[in-house]
């Protein structure tokens, strides 16, 4: 993951206006509990090199806290596998974006140290990855994912 230069902090826009924009694609075969855990992570991933795109914590009106979120918003879309790869690997090849990726390694393994150890051995041929993140100017992200369908 690279962190973006630059990020134009806009909470007080649409999301379709902002200049930036955040997808999230998964695997579209995947099950419905490993896309979860998929984006769960990415976004964790995503926020922590990027932590400029989440937003002020705020109260309700009783005074209770919550959590700042995200002011980009995050699209969620579906591909095939072989898709997933592409825009992953366009994606690393493209300045200004950032991206997270999970491979499929990330959830065969239950210890942390076994996954980057298997990692370590994978060339990057032989990697298949689950889902991608990708955030930056919205044209990339908009060349990059296509007509891509929402995660349904």
């Amino acid at each position: 993951m690279t962190a973006l230069a630059h990020l134009d902090h806009r909470p007080d826009l649409p999301t379709r206006e902002l200049p930036v924009k955040w997808v999230i694609v998964l695997d579209r075969d995947l099950p419905r509990g490993l896309q979860a855990n998929a984006a769960a992570c990415l976004a964790a991933s995503t926020s922590q090199a990027v932590p400029s795109i989440l937003g002020s914590g705020g109260e309700d009106a009783s005074g209770g806290a919550h959590a700042g979120l995200p002011w980009t918003g995050c699209t969620v879309l579906a591909a095939p596998s072989a898709i997933v790869r592409r825009i992953r690997d366009d994606a690393a090849r493209t300045a200004g974006v950032a991206i997270a990726d999970m491979a499929a390694i990330a959830q065969r393994t239950n210890v942390y140290d076994d996954y980057l150890a298997e990692l370590a051995r994978t060339g990057a041929q032989d990697l298949a990855y689950l889902a991608v993140s990708v955030i930056g100017p919205r044209a990339d992200v908009d060349r990059l994912t296509g007509r891509l369908p929402l995660l349904r």
